[in-house]
C-alpha cells in the first residue's frame, strides 16, 4: 500500500487524469460524422474518414472527405462574403475578432481536452500554451483590424485566402492564419490536417456562436487532394501553407504564374547552441522545451544540440539525468511530459530514420515509453554532421548532440542545413549571443530561451524553411496588398539575339564590344559569341552572349561579396551617393547612349536625371530602413531586424534600359545584397556602360555583376541556381510562371511582373516596397528585465 511517507521518500507522481466526459459526449452526438463548415453552417456528412485518438488507437470521430465540389462551394461562399466583410470598418471587424477571442477563452478547457484527444499532446501543453496563444492571436489581430487603415495606408485585402495547416498545432495554426486574414478584410477557406480536424470543426461552432457573417470563415476537411484543390483554385487570391518543405515546393510550382500571393512556413532543423559559459542547468531545461515539447513535433524544434567541447561531457550527463525524470504516457494525465505521436504513419517514419541513423554510427540514449503510438525521448550522440539524423527533419522527440570548439565552428555547424527556421543560443556573454545571432541563418533566434512565441512578433524562416511571416506587423502585412500595376497589353516574347555577322547599317568609328561584368572585372562571354544591339538605323554596338557558365561565374562572384551586407547602412549610403555623383558627371555620355537606341533628346535626358535621383533616394534609405522592437512576453525584448537576402538575381525590364536596371539594382544593394543583373536584352549597352561608373564609385567587386544575352534563358538559369536567394523578373507572363516554378528548387523568394505594367519613370518606379522585397526579417528574442 502506498503511503504519504512513501511518496515523500520516492517523490513519485500519482495519476492526475483530466475529465474528458464533456468532450466525449460532444463527439458522441456527432457519431454519424462531421460535415464541412461552408457559408455559415455545417453541411451533411459526405464520404468520411476516421479520426483517431493516437494515445489509444480508438476511432473518436469521422470527418468528411472534401471534394472539388465542396471546395468550389466554400470558395464561392468566401468570394460572395468578401466585399461586404472588407467594407466593414476596422472597428466592426475588430469587434468580431474580439468576440471570437472571448468565446475561445470561454471554451478553453473544452478546446484543450479536444486538442489532446485528437493530437496526443499533453493536456498541460494544450491547456497552458496552445489555447491561450490562440486567444492571444485573436485579440492581437483585433487590434490590427482597428488601426489597419492608419498603420497600412494604401493597402487592401488580397480577397479570398486559401489556408492549409498541419497537425502539430491544429488550433494554434488556425488562429495564426485566420486572425490576420480576417483583420485585413479577407475571407478564408481553410483545410485542417487530415489527422487532426476536430478543433477546427469546434472553432467553426464558435464562429456560429459568435454570429460571424456567413461565408467569412469556411472549413473544408479532407486529405492532401483537398488541400491541393484549395491551393490551385482559380478564385483563391492568396495561399498560406504550413507543413513540410516537400509539399511547400509542390505548392510553389502549383501556384506559379497564377498571380496568387503565397506564404510558406515549412520545415526546420534548428540548432541549439550551448557555449562553455552558459548556465548549463538552464540550458538543459531549454532542451526539454526545445525538443521534447509536443513530442518534438515542432517545426522550430531545437533538434541539433551543439555544445562547446569543454563542457560537453558535463552537459550530456545533466541532460541524460533530466531525461530520466520525463514522464511519457497518457496525454490527458496532467503529470505527463511527453504524449503520443500523432499517427502510426508518423511513428513508423521516426523509427525508420532512427534505424538509418544507428546504421551510420549513432548511439542512442533513451528513456521508458509505453507501448502503442509512443516514441521514447531520445538523445543521439556520435552523430556526424552529414548523418541523416543531423540533416533530416525527424519530427519526433529526438535530439542529436555534437561538439564544437570555437564560435566560428558553432556558426558553421548551425548553418550546415538547408533549413533556416529558428535557432537557440545559450551563453552568459550577451555580446557573444548577439554576435552569433547575426551570423546564424534563421528567421527566429532565441537567446537563453527557446520556443518562446507571441502574436506580437513575426515567425517564419529563411531558405528552405519558407518565406513570409506570421504574427506581428510583418505577419499582418502578409495579408495586405498594395495595388498591382497592370499592363494594357501583355509583354511580348523577345526574338533570340542575333549572333551572326551582318553588314547592314554597320556602325562607324572604332569598334568596341561591351563585355560582361563579373566580380568587379570585365569578362568575355563563355560562349565566345556576341550579338548586335540595334538602333533605329541599324546596329549601334555589340554585347556578349552570356550563357549558363557566365551566370554560374557571376553568382559565385556575388556570393563571395558577402562583406557588403556587413557594412553599415551609412557606408553603403556613401557609396551609392558616389554612384549618383559619377553618373551625373557622365550624364551626357549616357544620354547619347540612350539616343542611339532611338530615344528622343528629352526622353534620354529625363531617364538619366531620374536614374541619378534614384541613386540618391536609395542612398538616403540605406541607413534609414529600420527594423522594430516588438512588445511581446515579459522579461524579453524582441528585435525585428531587416537583413539582406544574399544573392539576388534581377532580370530588368526591356524599356528604360538604364533606369529599369538601376531601379531594381539600387534597392537590392542598398539593403546589403549582391546582385546578378540581366539587363535589357535589346538595349543592354546602357547597363554595361555602368561598370565604368561602378569601378570609380568604390562598389566592391562582386556586389554588382552584369550578364548580357537572352533574357528568358538566363532567367531560368538564375531561378534554378541554389546559391541565388531571391529572383526578380520583369518580362512576359510565361516568363513569370517559369521563374516562379523554377525557383521552387531552393524556395527562393520571387518578385515577378509583366515588364510593361509598371511606370518606371514615375512614383511606381521606387519606394519602400522595393526595400521590403530586398530584405527578410529576423526576430531575435533577448532577455530584458526580470
Amino acid at each position: 500500500m502506498t503511503t504519504i511517507a512513501n511518496i515523500l521518500d520516492t517523490m513519485e507522481y500519482g495519476p492526475a487524469p483530466e475529465d474528458a466526459s464533456i468532450v466525449t459526449d460532444w463527439l458522441a452526438r456527432h457519431a454519424d460524422g462531421f460535415g464541412h463548415f461552408i457559408d455559415g453552417s455545417f453541411t451533411r456528412p459526405g464520404e468520411t474518414f476516421e479520426v483517431m485518438n493516437p494515445a489509444t488507437g480508438d476511432v473518436i470521430a469521422r470527418a468528411s472527405q472534401g471534394t472539388t465540389e465542396d471546395v468550389d462551394a466554400a470558395v464561392a461562399a468566401a468570394r460572395k462574403a468578401q466585399p461586404k466583410w472588407a467594407a466593414l470598418s476596422g472597428h466592426e471587424r475588430a469587434r468580431h475578432l474580439y468576440a471570437l477571442a472571448r468565446h475561445v477563452q470561454q471554451h478553453a478547457r473544452f478546446l484543450a481536452v479536444l486538442e489532446s484527444l485528437d493530437n496526443g499532446k499533453p493536456i498541460r501543453e494544450s491547456r497552458d500554451i496552445d489555447i491561450p496563444l490562440v486567444a492571444r492571436h485573436l485579440y492581437h489581430h483585433a487590434g490590427w483590424a482597428e488601426i489597419a487603415k492608419d498603420e497600412f495606408p494604401g493597402t487592401a485585402p488580397h480577397g479570398v485566402c486559401g489556408q492549409v495547416i498541419p497537425w502539430n498545432f491544429p488550433l494554434l495554426m488556425l488562429a495564426w492564419k485566420v486572425a490576420p486574414a480576417l483583420a485585413a478584410g479577407n475571407t478564408v477557406v481553410l483545410k485542417p490536417a487530415e489527422y487532426t480536424p476536430l478543433t477546427a470543426l469546434a472553432f467553426a461552432g464558435i464562429v456560429e456562436e459568435c454570429g460571424l457573417p456567413k461565408g467569412v470563415v469556411n472549413i473544408v476537411t479532407g486529405d492532401g487532394d483537398t488541400g491541393g484543390a484549395i491551393a490551385g483554385h482559380k478564385d483563391i487570391d492568396k495561399v498560406a501553407f504550413t507543413g513540410s518543405t516537400e509539399v511547400g515546393k509542390l505548392i510553389r510550382r502549383q501556384t506559379a504564374g497564377s498571380g496568387k500571393a503565397l506564404t510558406l512556413e515549412l520545415g526546420g532543423k534548428s540548432p541549439f547552441v550551448v557555449f562553455a559559459d552558459a548556465d548549463l542547468d538552464a540550458a538543459v531545461e531549454g532542451v526539454v522545451d526545445a525538443i521534447w515539447f509536443n513530442q518534438g513535433q515542432v517545426c522550430c524544434a531545437g533538434a541539433r544540440i551543439l555544445v562547446a567541447e569543454a563542457v560537453a561531457d558535463r552537459f550530456a550527463g545533466l541532460l541524460r539525468a533530466r531525461m530520466e525524470t520525463l514522464r511519457t504516457g497518457d496525454p490527458l494525465d496532467k503529470c505527463t511530459d511527453v504524449g503520443a505521436i500523432v499517427h502510426p504513419v508518423q511513428l513508423d517514419r521516426i523509427k525508420t530514420l532512427m534505424e538509418r541513423g544507428v546504421a551510420e554510427g549513432a548511439k542512442l540514449h533513451q528513456v521508458a515509453a509505453p507501448q502503442g503510438c509512443f516514441y521514447p525521448p531520445t538523445l543521439a550522440t556520435e552523430v556526424e554532421p552529414a548523418s541523416v539524423l543531423a540533416t533530416e527533419e525527424i519530427f519526433g522527440p529526438v535530439a542529436t548532440l555534437t561538439t564544437f570548439r570555437t564560435p566560428e565552428d558553432a556558426v558553421a555547424l548551425a548553418n550546415n542545413t538547408r533549413y533556416g527556421l529558428a535557432a537557440s543560443i545559450w551563453s552568459e556573454n550577451v555580446n557573444l549571443c548577439l554576435d552569433v545571432a547575426a551570423k546564424v541563418k534563421a528567421g527566429v533566434v532565441w537567446i537563453n530561451c527557446t520556443n518562446v512565441l507571441d502574436a506580437g512578433a513575426g515567425f517564419g524562416g529563411y531558405r528552405e524553411s519558407g518565406f513570409g511571416r506570421e504574427g506581428g506587423r510583418e505577419g499582418m502585412m502578409a495579408y495586405l496588398a498594395h495595388p498591382k500595376p497592370r499592363a494594357k497589353s501583355g509583354a511580348k516574347e523577345l526574338p533570340a539575339p542575333d549572333a551572326a555577322p551582318h553588314a547592314a547599317g554597320a556602325e562607324s568609328g572604332i569598334d568596341r564590344t561591351a563585355k560582361l561584368y563579373v566580380g568587379g572585372k570585365q569578362a568575355r562571354p563563355d560562349s565566345g559569341y556576341v550579338y548586335a544591339v540595334e538602333g533605329p538605323k541599324g546596329p549601334v554596338g555589340r554585347a556578349g552572349l552570356g550563357n549558363r557558365k557566365d551566370i554560374r561565374n557571376a553568382v559565385e562572384a556575388a556570393a563571395k561579396a558577402g562583406g557588403w551586407g556587413k557594412a553599415t547602412g551609412h557606408n553603403r549610403a556613401q557609396v551609392l551617393y558616389y554612384v549618383g555623383e559619377n553618373l551625373a558627371a557622365r550624364s551626357a555620355e549616357f544620354e547619347q547612349r540612350l539616343r542611339s537606341f532611338g530615344a528622343t533628346e528629352k526622353a534620354a535626358r529625363a531617364e538619366v536625371e531620374a536614374s541619378v535621383r534614384r541613386c540618391f533616394w536609395y542612398a538616403a534609405q540605406a541607413d534609414k530602413f529600420d527594423g522594430a522592437v516588438h512588445q511581446t512576453k515579459p522579461a524579453h525584448v524582441t528585435l525585428a531586424m531587416h537583413e539582406p537576402l544574399g544573392v539576388v538575381g534581377i532580370v530588368a525590364p526591356t524599356a528604360h534600359p538604364l533606369l529599369g536596371a538601376l531601379s531594381t539594382v539600387l534597392p537590392a544593394i542598398a539593403m546589403g545584397n549582391s546582385v546578378v543583373l540581366v539587363p535589357s536584352q535589346t538595349h543592354p549597352l546602357a547597363a554595361t556602360d555602368l561598370y565604368q561608373v561602378l569601378d570609380t564609385s568604390d562598389i566592391p567587386g562582386g556586389v554588382v555583376n552584369i550578364v548580357t544575352g537572352p533574357r528568358d534563358s538566363l532567367a531560368r538559369t538564375l531561378a534554378q541556381h541554389d546559391e541565388v536567394a531571391a529572383m526578380w523578373y520583369f518580362g512576359t507572363a510565361d516568363g513569370c510562371a517559369t521563374v516562379e516554378a523554377d525557383s521552387a528548387g531552393n524556395l527562393k523568394q520571387t518578385w515577378v511582373e509583366d515588364e510593361a505594367a509598371r511606370d518606371w519613370s514615375g512614383g511606381a518606379g521606387q519606394g519602400r516596397g522595393f526595400l521590403h522585397r530586398a530584405t527578410q526579417v529576423k526576430n531575435i528574442w533577448v532577455p530584458y528585465g526580470e
